[in-house]
């Protein structure tokens, strides 16, 4: 195995539907699904007992997977901010249990996503979902979509290189520091 070559979790967030996709490989070289899901919460739940679930959920894939690398979808603008909270908590959650493990976090934004997976930063849903049967050699693409769109993180997270991978835990290995200056 190359340097380069890591398991990336890709998390698409969403309180009621959170993609989770895991992945092996390496710049230039074949991927490998290790894989691949959705985690579900109850609309009628409250908040915090589905974030609790949340986070449980995320914990159990963590453990099971073992990645070196936590691909989360950077929250973007939308016109519903119901939705944008939603996302924006899970997306909370998803980097909390990442730091509480000690693996690296990277975000990428969904054109970023979309630009990595299919060379256009404005392919639709199908067109990504598409490619990332193609890309790991999938007979069918996975469902719901949130899964498929986790995948897709985790394979630009691969495919931007080694290099946001150094960073990330160069800047985890420094919050750590810091945040044992700050206990002492």
């Amino acid at each position: 195995m190359s340097q380069s070559f890591m398991r990336v979790l890709g998390v698409d967030p969403g309180l009621t539907r959170c993609g989770v996709g895991v992945i092996e490989g390496a710049p230039g070289q074949p991927l490998r699904l290790i894989n691949v899901g959705v985690i579900l919460t109850p609309s009628t739940a409250a908040l915090e007992l589905r974030l609790l679930l949340l986070e449980q959920e995320l914990t159990h894939w963590i453990d099971v997977n073992r990645p070196d690398v936590v691909a989360v979808e950077r929250v973007f603008s939308q016109h519903n901010v119901r939705t944008v909270m939603g996302t924006g908590q899970a997306a909370g959650i998803a980097l909390l249990v990442a730091a509480r493990a000690g693996i690296p976090v990277v975000m990428h934004t969904p054109s970023e996503v979309k630009a990595a997976v299919t060379g256009s930063g404005r392919a639709n849903k199908v067109q990504v979902a598409e490619m990332v049967k193609r890309l790991l050699a999938l007979k069918e693409i996975p469902k719901p979509v949130d899964s498929t769109d986790a995948l897709a993180l985790a394979i630009c997270h691969i495919w931007r290189g080694s290099g946001d991978s150094k960073l990330a835990a160069a800047l985890v290995a420094e919050k750590s520091r810091l945040a044992k200056l700050v206990r002492k």
